[in-house]
């Protein structure tokens, strides 16, 4: 299928920097199709990328900023585009591309709709590289225990909207609500990332579409909220356990180092040589030190006033 970012920018329908689609290094579809409960004949599409910003963006010093001293130059993290219609196949796209950087910050931090991309099914992937290969094959650097507190988050998050009846102005939404007593797509949500997590506390890996049946009885009705309900509780006791067993497979934290290390090797395939940037030398350890204090500043920036882009895109 090739990039949807580079179609509809050709096309007019998107006005990305115009760096990125050039510089777009992955794309997949996600949401529901990833997990393998799409409705039948939806035309909706979620579309995730990665992407290298220009290399100014990632080290600012190269343009001559001093930090602390005058307005830094413009930074990259994600560029979204929502219910972006392409009239000649009918498609209604919602688009997030997001830069490396942000992307190793959020995967490290177990952000789940994030930490998803390291685990689409191959049927998904409409575009990638060499830089994908490497990082998918080190995806197990990112699982870690926190992912448990992230996905019960999420989760607590849709059960509330349930509860509330949230959504109403969505004819969609309202149509689930008037016919099943609650949105049965929040609900399969619920269950999605409690089952998730089972399967991240359990082995360190996951299969987004392992559990698309259960996912298809949510959204067909089939389960009441009670059911829901009870499966969270039941749930939320058994993944503590898991969480609190010396025993599970995956570390408390997340291995920073090597992480980092992983980092600077995808923006080295990238760039090339690194010695311009000062993060770059015979020296590892200097390396990885300066490569912490980036990563650093992005947390810093990124938290805690608003909630990460992708907690507001999906689900």
């Amino acid at each position: 299928m090739g990039s949807v970012v580079t179609r509809l920018h050709q096309r007019g329908l998107i006005q990305p920097p115009p760096w990125l689609p050039g510089n777009t290094f992955f794309e997949a579809m996600a949401g529901s199709i990833a997990y393998g409960c799409n409705e039948e004949g939806s035309s909706d599409r979620d579309i995730l990328g990665l992407c290298f910003p220009r290399k100014t963006m990632i080290f600012p010093h190269l343009e001559g900023h001093i930090p602390g001293f005058g307005d830094p130059p413009p930074r990259f993290d994600v560029f979204q585009a929502h219910q972006v219609l392409h009239q000649d196949s009918g498609i209604t796209y919602d688009l997030a591309v997001y830069g490396i950087v942000k992307f190793f910050q959020l995967a490290m931090q177990n952000n789940p709709n994030i930490l998803e991309i390291l685990f689409l099914p191959s049927r998904c992937v409409l575009q990638s590289s060499d830089v994908y290969t490497v990082i998918r094959e080190n995806r197990k650097l990112f699982v870690h225990k926190g992912l448990w507190h992230k996905f019960r988050g999420y989760a607590y998050s849709q059960l509330h909207k349930v509860r509330k009846g949230s959504n109403r102005s969505n004819p969609r939404r309202r149509e689930s609500l008037e016919k099943f007593g609650m949105d049965t797509k929040f609900a399969y949500h619920i269950v999605r990332l409690l089952l998730e997590s089972e399967q991240l506390l359990e082995t360190g890996e996951m299969v987004l579409d392992r559990d698309r049946e259960i996912y298809k009885s949510i959204r067909r009705g089939e389960w009441k909220i009670e059911k829901i309900e009870q499966l969270f509780d039941d749930k939320e006791r058994k993944l503590q356990k898991l969480y609190d067993d010396p025993d599970c497979p995956i570390p408390h934290s997340p291995p920073k180092a090597k992480i980092r290390e992983l980092l600077v090797r995808c923006l080295e395939m990238h760039f090339g040589d690194l010695k311009d940037t000062g993060v770059a030398g015979p020296d590892r350890s200097d390396l990885l030190h300066d490569l912490e204090d980036l990563v650093g500043k992005y947390q810093r920036r990124s938290t805690p006033r608003n909630p990460p882009p992708a907690e507001a895109a999906r689900p």
